[in-house]
């Protein structure tokens, strides 16, 4: 479990990376790369929230 812990923590400092170079990007006026970026940031972030064990058709329907 520790793992999945740690594999989120770096897709979170990606994330934050990311947005942080979307912040500068903004500030120089450069609104279609700092977008690109903030898409890349929510894609980590994603990533983030699926990281672990996933459990998949775990309850049978009754026939």
């Amino acid at each position: 479990m520790n793992s999945a812990s740690n594999q989120r923590e770096v897709y979170l400092k990606a994330a934050d990376g990311f947005l942080d170079r979307a912040s500068a990007h903004v500030e120089a006026g450069d609104l279609e790369a700092a977008g690109s970026l903030i898409l890349k940031a929510l894609d980590q972030e994603r990533r983030a929230g699926v990281v672990g064990p996933q459990v998949l058709q775990l309850i049978k329907p009754r026939s």
